[in-house]
């Protein structure tokens, strides 16, 4: 192997947990489970076939923590009911026989809802309507509706929703779980200033606006205990407003990387369009390395990273331990066993893309679907 290939073939670390390489597979929005939310074969096959791959880690899409508020499409996968935590168990064993750890990522949608089993209104940090419409290809259409400001029980709740969904993915089998921090969603609403307009101690400064966040990962990890991994993922960039940057730069990075570091988090997740391009305007640290040098835990980095060559520099230079691909996983489901081997890999085709259920009919024609 060529040395950018041995490297992305080193053992890792995230606690206690030995990954057999650096590759992961990124979150991906489904919209292919059940219109309750309950997973199926269709979700079964589609992430057994990276761990059968070689990756060393798959991350689900983002999983509805519970049956209020927090879903935000169609056929979104849940695990906020017992039936939920039933139908994923054999899916993680089944990734988990092939050699992988699987990570459950929860996600509390907020204002970014755009369909919902349970509720017709959607929260969030302060009345807030998602400044470009919703997402055709997962079913919606139209402006998003403005969220309804969520009181002090209401973030309460939250909180009790996505621990006890950890819960459920503790008992399904789950190595881990990681808190949606980013893309636009709940926790990342409560993060952004110009979401945020609170003016209680989850508002203002950049540490009232990380209160949720931290308060949510010590709750999580007291209830799954030492041995489960607990990670979040961080943006700047939001589904909506995939502009967006934080307006302090790189001192917000710094309080924020120093916040979750210092937490119980076993990693941080960054998600960017390119994890190797100036995270904060020209000249300056990308998020990746805003993360490594203001916190002390495994960083995985994502965004842009299909090339072999490209990923393994980040791990040759210590700026990060893990990378999750997206795009480039649909387009070679197998990625890991291909870089090993020195097979070429497929270009990820836009037009190949796997569409949600509702517009499926032939599940033999199904391809892959674009990545969150």
């Amino acid at each position: 192997m060529s040395k950018y290939e041995d490297t992305l073939f080193e053992q890792g670390h995230i606690s206690n947990h030995i990954l057999k390489n650096r590759y992961m597979v990124a979150p991906m929005t489904r919209v292919s489970s059940e219109e309750d939310g309950t997973p199926n074969e269709r979700v079964h096959q589609y992430y057994k076939r990276f761990a059968v791959g070689s990756f060393a880690a798959v991350i689900t899409e983002g999983i509805y923590p519970d049956t209020a508020y927090s879903q935000g499409y169609e056929y979104q996968a849940g695990l906020a009911t017992e039936n939920h935590k039933e139908a994923w168990k054999p899916i993680v064993a089944d990734v988990k026989k092939h050699g992988a750890k699987m990570i459950a990522q929860l996600m509390h949608a907020g204002a970014q809802s755009q369909g919902n089993f349970y509720k017709d209104q959607s929260v969030g940090p302060s009345p807030f309507q998602p400044p470009s419409d919703k997402v055709s290809v997962y079913g919606g259409e139209g402006a998003f509706p403005v969220a309804e400001e969520l009181s002090k029980e209401g973030i309460e709740q939250v909180k009790q929703g996505f621990v006890q969904s950890a819960i459920f993915a503790k008992d399904a089998g789950f190595d881990g779980v990681e808190l949606h921090g980013a893309n636009g969603y709940l926790l990342d609403q409560f993060l952004s200033e110009t979401i945020n307009e609170r003016q209680d101690e989850y508002g203002g400064s950049v540490e009232n606006r990380l209160r949720l966040l931290l308060e949510l990962i010590r709750e999580v990890r007291k209830a799954v205990g030492e041995n489960m991994i607990v990670g979040i993922r961080i943006s700047q960039l939001k589904a909506t407003n995939p502009h967006f940057r934080w307006s302090g730069g790189e001192e917000d990075a710094r309080v924020i990387f120093t916040a979750l570091g210092q937490s119980d988090v076993d990693y941080i997740h960054l998600s960017d369009d390119d994890a190797t391009t100036p995270g904060f305007g020209e000249g300056t640290m990308t998020m990746t390395e805003a993360a490594r040098r203001f916190s002390s835990v495994p960083i995985i980095s994502c965004g842009s990273l299909a090339d072999p060559k490209k990923a393994s520099t980040l791990i040759e230079n210590n700026v990060a331990d893990f990378i999750a691909i997206g795009r480039q996983a649909l387009a070679n489901p197998d990625t890991p066993l291909r870089v090993q081997q020195g097979l070429p890999l497929s270009e990820f085709n836009k037009e190949g893309i796997m569409l949600p259920k509702a517009y499926v009919k032939d599940f033999e024609l199904e391809q892959e679907l674009i990545e969150d």
